[in-house]
C-alpha cells in the first residue's frame, strides 16, 4: 500500500510555515494518542512520522524534492525503520504499553509556544531603526473565564472516570503475559478534573484566537535575515506557566542607490574620461548626507575609495562600518563632430593610429533628422 503524503496527513499545503506544522501536529497527536478515548496507534505513528520530517528543514527539503524515496536514501522512515533523534512520540506509546518512562504532570505550569513573524522593512528603516506596529493572529487568554475554561459561576469537578487521580489502570495481553499498566485518563487528559459547564466563549479551552497589535522597535543597523526576541509575546502559558516568546525575522528591501554588505555600504560613481584623466571633486551621497570626494588625476575605472565610518551602525553597538565608492569611467555612446575631432587630436597627440569605424546608413540617417 502506497504511503500517504506527509502534507496530506497533517492537512497542510506545501507552503505551510513551521508554526502551522507544529500546531497541526499538536492537534492531531493529541487526537490520535493511544491514551486518548478515540486514539489510534497507527494514525498516531503516521502523524508523528510526518511531523519528524516536515519539522526538520533539511529532511523537508529532501522530501519536497524526492518524496518518500528521498527519505529511503537518507535512512529515514521509508525503509521501515525509525530513527530516534530525540523525537518523543513513539517513546510515549511504549511507555503506555509497559509503564516505563517518567510521566509529565499535566497540571504542572508550562511555558506557552513561541511564535515567529517575518517583518519587511525598508533600507532606511533597517539602517536608522524605527518603531512599527504589527498585527499577529495568536491565542490569548479568554477574558470571560480568565483561562479557567469554565462558565462564569461554575467550577471544575472531580473526574468521574479516574476519581481525580489523572490515570486509569488497563490490563493488556502482551508477549510477556498479561500486564496491568496505568494510562493517562482519556476523559480529563490527566488533570483529574472535568468541565461540566464549559465557557461559552472559549468552549472550555481557556484561550481564544485573536488579532493582537504589537509594537516592535526595529533596532538601528538590523540586517536582512536577523531576528529579535520579544519576551512574553507568544502563546499564553499553560496552568499558570509563562507565555512564550515572539521572534521577529527581518526582510530588508533593496535600495536604489546603495548596496549593503554587513555594516559596510557600497556606492557606484560614474565619471567621464575627462574627469578621470584630469581629476575632479564630486559630491557623493552617503546614508546620512553628502560629502565632497576628490578624484585624483589619472583615476582608472574600478578604483575604490574608502569613506571611513560612513557605513551602518553595528546592531550590537560595535561602532560603524565604512562606505566604499567604486569609480566607473563611462564611455560615451554618441559623439558630436566636435567631440570626434577632439578625440582624433588626442589620439594623434598620443601617437595612436586609430582605424575609426564608419557609421552605417541607419545611424547616419538618424543623425541627419536629429540635426546633428
Amino acid at each position: 500500500m502506497a504511503k500517504r503524503d506527509y502534507y496530506e496527513i497533517l492537512s497542510l499545503d506545501k507552503n505551510a510555515t513551521q508554526d502551522e506544522i507544529k500546531k497541526a501536529y499538536r492537534k492531531l497527536s493529541k487526537k490520535y494518542h493511544p491514551d486518548m478515548k478515540d486514539g489510534s496507534e497507527e494514525k498516531f505513528k503516521e502523524v508523528s512520522e510526518a511531523y519528524e520530517v516536515l519539522s526538520d528543514e533539511n529532511k523537508r527539503a529532501q522530501y519536497d524534492r524526492f518524496g518518500h524515496e528521498g527519505m529511503n536514501s537518507q535512512g529515514g522512515f521509508g525503509g521501515g525503520g525509525f530513527q530516534g533523534g530525540g523525537f518523543g512520540g513513539f517513546e510515549d506509546i511504549f511507555s503506555s504499553f509497559f509503564g516505563g518512562g517518567a510521566r509529565r504532570d499535566p497540571n504542572a505550569p508550562r511555558k506557552g509556544d513561541d511564535l515567529q513573524y517575518t517583518m519587511s522593512v525598508s533600507f532606511e528603516e533597517a539602517v536608522f531603526g524605527t518603531t512599527k506596529t504589527v498585527t499577529i493572529k495568536k491565542e490569548v487568554t479568554c477574558d470571560v473565564c480568565d483561562g479557567d475554561g469554565t462558565k462564569p459561576g461554575t467550577s471544575k469537578s472531580t473526574c468521574k472516570t479516574c476519581s481525580g487521580s489523572g490515570h486509569v489502570s488497563v490490563e493488556q495481553n502482551t508477549p510477556f503475559g498479561r500486564v496491568q499498566t496505568q494510562r493517562t485518563c482519556p476523559t480529563c487528559g490527566g488533570t483529574g478534573q472535568e468541565i461540566e459547564h464549559p465557557c461559552d466563549k472559549c468552549n472550555g479551552h481557556g484561550t481564544v484566537t485573536k488579532n493582537v497589535d504589537i509594537e516592535v522597535k526595529v533596532p538601528e543597523g538590523i540586517d536582512n535575515g536577523q531576528q529579535i526576541r520579544l519576551s512574553g509575546q507568544g502563546e499564553p502559558g499553560i496552568n499558570g506557566g509563562p507565555a512564550g516568546d515572539l521572534y521577529i525575522v527581518f526582510r530588508v528591501k533593496a535600495d536604489k542607490r546603495f548596496t549593503r554588505d554587513g555594516d559596510d555600504i557600497h556606492y557606484n560613481l560614474n565619471i567621464s574620461f575627462a574627469q578621470a584623466a584630469l581629476g575632479d571633486e564630486l559630491k557623493v551621497p552617503t546614508i546620512n548626507s553628502s560629502i565632497m570626494l576628490t578624484i585624483p588625476a589619472g583615476t582608472q575605472s574600478g578604483k575604490r575609495f574608502r569613506l571611513k565610518e560612513k557605513g551602518v551602525k553595528n546592531v550590537q553597538g560595535f561602532g560603524y562600518g565604512d562606505q566604499y565608492v567604486t569609480v566607473t569611467v563611462v564611455t560615451p555612446t554618441k559623439l558630436s563632430e566636435k567631440e570626434r575631432d577632439l578625440f582624433k587630436q588626442l589620439a594623434a597627440e598620443n601617437g595612436e593610429d586609430i582605424s575609426e569605424q564608419q557609421e552605417n546608413f541607419i545611424d547616419k540617417t538618424r543623425r541627419f533628422f536629429k540635426g546633428e
